[in-house]
């Protein structure tokens, strides 16, 4: 096998909330449609407290919101207004604009509640990147899964595995939750132009490399790789086709062109977007 290239990510918060982000890096910008991955860290919030990510612009990439734990409302400017569950997608498309806010749901903000998830961005393809915006909750129970043999596969997005999700991704994607039980083994296909697991937790081996606990790693192109569970494992498998051409992110917004990301600026900064119905507080352009 060929040496993987690993990411180890930065430490950052969002409104508070403490995260892993490994994508983007100067090592690797994206993997398959893949421009942004935060990992939501285990996050104990007391009675009174909670996180309150404020209204706040996207355009040309989908968000997928999945939790491990805890819960989450997700509010926006089409009108959606969801709770977020454990093992639930949360898929929003942002197109030419939309805006979005996320935050812990009033009865847990009052009774104090946990915390754990990932969040990703996925690029849209430049032909829809200025198409309409639009949203879509995805319960846990309508997501495929396999389950055999010790390891346990659910197909979040995309296909692979011989299991395809009902989220609506706009190109060929993979993102998968694994379950590995102590002494199994999983071959990971090449069905996929490019790919990356992140360990979330426990001791496994790629090959006969030990892999990093909450380390991106990007698994060689054309290439089968075979995991070997040492204990429980927890990981996440992302990837896809490649971007069809780089993309440009600044703050919030992802686009082919950078005329399209100075007039999304400029927008957002003089008040001319869509607007998350109920709510006025937003988060302001970054200087």
């Amino acid at each position: 096998m060929s040496s993987p290239l690993v990411i180890r990510p930065r430490a950052e918060s969002v409104e508070g909330q403490p995260i892993l982000r490994p994508l983007p890096s100067a090592q690797c910008r994206s993997v398959g449609p893949f421009v942004f991955f935060d990992h939501m860290l285990e996050t104990e919030y007391a009675p009174g407290s909670g996180m309150d990510i404020r209204q706040h612009p996207h355009i040309g990439l989908s968000t997928l919101t999945y939790l491990f734990e805890g819960e989450i409302l997700h509010k926006d400017s089409l009108g959606s207004e969801q709770r977020v569950q454990p093992g639930d997608v949360s898929w929003m498309t942002a197109g030419s604009g939309v805006a979005h806010v996320e935050r812990t749901p009033a009865e847990a903000f009052t009774d104090g509640s946990r915390l754990h998830g990932l969040q990703v961005w996925l690029a849209s393809p430049r032909e829809l990147e200025q198409g309409p915006a639009s949203y879509s909750h995805h319960p846990a129970a309508s997501l495929p899964v396999s389950d055999s043999m010790g390891v346990r596969i659910c197909m979040i997005a995309g296909q692979g595995f011989c299991l395809e999700s009902p989220v609506p991704v706009l190109s060929p994607t993979l993102y998968a939750h694994v379950h590995m039980q102590p002494a199994t083994t999983l071959q990971v296909p090449n069905e996929h132009a490019q790919r990356a697991l992140y360990l979330l937790e426990g001791e496994l081996l790629m090959e006969d490399t030990e892999v990093e606990p909450r380390s991106l790693v990007v698994l060689p192109e054309g290439e089968e790789v075979t995991l070997y569970a040492e204990g429980d494992c927890q990981l996440v498998l992302i990837g896809g086709a490649a971007l069809d051409g780089p993309r440009r992110m600044n703050w919030n917004f992802v686009a082919s062109d950078p005329q399209l990301i100075e007039q999304a600026r400029a927008k957002w900064a003089a008040g001319d977007w869509p607007t998350v119905p109920g709510e006025s507080s937003r988060i302001e352009l970054p200087r």
